[in-house]
C-alpha cells in the first residue's frame, strides 16, 4: 500500500520535522510513504471572506497539480476536515485494511492550510475524516495523522500498541 500525505505548508519547527521523520521510518516496514508539500499562501491580516476563499483555491490548485497523476481508480482520497466522520484507532485500522483488500493500492490523506480546505479539494475526497471538533495546527495534524496510520498498521498486524 502506498500512503501519501498531501499538505499545505512546510513544517518549520524542528521537533515536528523529527516526529514526521520518526513515523516515516517506523511506517517503512508497512507501506510506502510519500509526503507532498505545497507552499501556503500568505494571508493578510483581516482578510475578507473572498480573500480567504481565493487563498484556499490557490492552495487547492497547487495540491491538485501535484497529485494529478495519482488521482486514479486505485486511489482513495481522504480529506481531514473538522466536519468529517470521527473514527477511533481500531476503526481507522479496519478502514485502511478494508481498502487494501478491496483493491485500493494508494490512499491519499489531504491536510489543508491554516484557513482549511477549499470545496474544490473536498469534492475530490472519497471520505472526510475528523480527528476532533477541535482545531489543530496543520503541522501538528501531520504528526497526529502519521501516528494514527502507524498505530493502524500495528493493530492490523496484531502487534502491541498503547491504548
Amino acid at each position: 500500500m502506498k500512503i501519501t500525505i498531501a499538505c499545505v505548508g512546510k513544517i518549520k519547527e524542528s521537533f515536528y520535522r523529527e516526529a514526521v521523520a520518526e513515523y516515516g521510518k517506523r511506517l517503512s516496514r508497512y507501506c510506502k510513504l510519500e509526503i507532498v508539500e505545497v507552499p501556503d499562501e500568505k494571508t493578510p491580516d483581516n482578510a475578507s471572506d473572498l480573500q480567504e476563499r481565493q487563498i484556499k483555491e490557490k492552495e487547492a490548485d497547487k495540491l491538485l497539480s501535484r497529485l494529478e497523476k495519482s488521482l486514479t481508480e486505485g486511489t482513495f482520497v481522504c480529506a481531514l476536515a473538522i466536519d468529517g466522520k470521527e473514527l477511533d484507532s481500531e476503526e481507522l485500522s479496519q478502514k485502511i485494511e478494508r481498502l487494501g483488500v478491496s483493491g485500493i493500492s494508494h490512499i491519499i490523506f489531504l491536510i489543508g492550510g491554516s484557513l482549511g480546505m477549499s470545496d474544490k479539494l473536498l469534492e475530490k475526497a472519497d471520505m472526510k475524516l475528523s480527528f476532533s471538533k477541535m482545531t489543530f495546527p496543520h503541522q501538528l495534524m501531520r504528526v497526529i495523522l502519521l501516528e494514527q496510520i502507524y498505530r493502524s498498521y500495528r493493530i492490523m498486524n496484531g502487534e502491541p500498541y498503547h491504548k
